[in-house]
């Protein structure tokens, strides 16, 4: 037992060292409560959350502004983007009438700010620098994820209950083409070469791969059910992606189109963060109101932190490249 609680100690300590050493002096990890409205502020250096503020009713995805001066939270019920400071988490702001922002993303020129309306069935697009509104879309139901083409001249999002995706052209402001995908569509990714866009099928238990340019789908890759979100592993090469159903996370080979590798994650993973240094992979647990900590080289499960109720986004400034 003396032995046994020593190898804890010096795991705890091993731990405590490696977070110091990821993340900057200060730096907390911000998580998204969507069902109690709030978000927790949680020290990655101890593991634990030291605070839970409210913020807005559904905030459920959230980003950081093209300069990286603020972070995004977009309250979906609250029909507003709160703007926190990036490291702490302070509120600086807010930016009220934003109609149900439930997945938002800045166009890569940063001229249009695009806004999945998900419980109305569209998609608003605003002025990126002043959020006026310029045009509202009806759209399939149920839009959920956003991706856009280099060139900003096209935005892409699923349509989770019309088993659809969209092209949007954003200078027309209109809807530029649909194409069928499998069930309940969700996250939505472009590859680095700007060249395929990967979907999860949350439905379903498997990502769908589509040549955007050609309108074709070039391949199905099995990875597990629930299939939903994405983040890159910040070599320009590999992506994760969420199976929030199976319970597990799979790396993705974006050149190659193929699986190599699927690990288990418990309580439902989906957002999900890789610290700078590719070491952690931090995911909110959805169903069991943790967020969950991995360690990349081994796939085991670090350490599991309490928040808020149906964690949803997360976010940390020293995180990997998004690429």
């Amino acid at each position: 037992m003396k032995y046994l609680g020593k190898t804890i100690l010096l795991a705890a300590v091993g731990f405590a060292a490696a977070a110091h050493a990821t993340f900057s002096p200060g730096e907390k990890v911000i998580v998204l409560n969507s069902g109690d409205g709030s978000i927790s502020i949680v020290d990655p250096v101890t593991r634990k959350e030291e605070k839970r503020v409210p913020v807005g009713k559904e905030p459920h995805h959230l980003m950081a502004t093209p300069d990286n001066k603020e972070l995004i939270v977009a309250n979906a019920a609250s029909n507003d983007l709160v703007f926190l400071d990036p490291k702490s988490g302070e509120i600086l702001r807010r930016v009220p009438d934003i109609s149900d922002p439930y997945q938002i993303g800045y166009s890569p020129d940063r001229k249009w700010f695009v806004s999945a309306s998900n419980r109305l069935d569209r998609v608003d697009i605003y002025h990126g620098g002043s959020f006026r509104l310029a045009k509202r879309l009806p759209t399939g139901k149920v839009p959920s994820h956003i991706a856009f083409s280099a060139d900003s001249k096209l935005a892409f999002v699923t349509l989770q209950e019309s088993s659809e995706f969209i092209a949007i052209d954003l200078e027309k402001q209109e809807i530029a083409w649909t194409m069928a995908t499998g069930k309940q569509p969700a996250g939505i990714w472009m590859t680095p070469d700007d060249r395929h866009l990967l979907i999860g099928i949350t439905g379903e238990s498997h990502l769908e791969i589509y040549d955007w340019r050609a309108r074709k789908l070039v391949k199905r890759i099995l990875t597990g059910l629930g299939a939903h979100n994405f983040v890159a592993k910040g070599d320009g090469r590999h992506v994760y992606l969420s199976n929030r159903m199976a319970n597990t996370i799979s790396l993705v080979d974006q050149q190659a189109l193929e699986v190599k590798e699927t690990f288990p994650v418990p309580g439902g993973p989906d957002c999900m963060e890789i610290t700078k240094d590719g070491r952690q992979l931090w995911t909110t647990s959805r169903w069991i109101r943790m967020v969950t900590v991995v360690d990349l080289e081994t796939k085991k499960v670090l350490h599991q932190i309490p928040v808020g109720k149906s964690p949803h986004g997360l976010y940390f400034q020293s995180h990997a490249p998004r690429r």
